[in-house]
């Protein structure tokens, strides 16, 4: 329930209360959870990597795509960009706006957002999708970059 108080506050203009530090997993299977932004109700689909083969059975419906990928997983760039090539060329998805998010920046490990941006070759991709794409960087444990991805999602979001 503190999660969701402290998206109610940042959907009214208030700074949010990140209290404390939030235990995180990587996400396994999928979860779904109804946020409300500036009275509008947004349904949130997660679903894990490893649910990579049966993400386009999720594609229908969908006006937004949040990528999020692992800044300081070097091993794991390569499939992640590939991944994100498939999300963008799915048909389903022409028209959705996407986030693509960097995650893990509170880790000294992790890369910098030029660094990522240049690994995935992000100006590349972005000139010739066809959807509008975004890229950010966000610390999930921390919650540095979370107003910003809020601020996206709400924007987004049909009236």
């Amino acid at each position: 329930m503190r999660e969701f108080m402290r998206v109610q506050q940042c959907q009214k203009g208030e700074p949010a209360d990140l209290g404390e530090t939030p235990s995180t997993l990587p996400t396994v299977g999928t979860n779904l959870t109804d946020l409300t932004l500036r009275k509008k109700r947004v349904t949130v689909r997660e679903l894990g990597g490893c649910m990579g083969p049966i993400w386009p059975s999720y594609f229908r419906d969908c006006t937004s795509v949040i990528f999020m990928v692992d800044s300081a997983n070097i091993a794991q760039i390569s499939s992640s960009c590939i991944q994100l090539l498939c999300v963008l060329s799915a048909e389903p998805l022409r028209s959705a706006s996407v986030l693509v998010l960097f995650n893990k920046r509170d880790l000294p490990c992790s890369m910098s957002l030029e660094e990522m941006k240049s690994l995935f070759r992000m100006d590349d991709i972005i000139a010739s999708a066809p959807q509008s794409i975004t890229v950010l960087e966000l610390s999930a444990r921390s919650g540095q970059g979370l107003q910003e991805v809020l601020n996206w999602l709400d924007s987004t979001q049909p009236d």
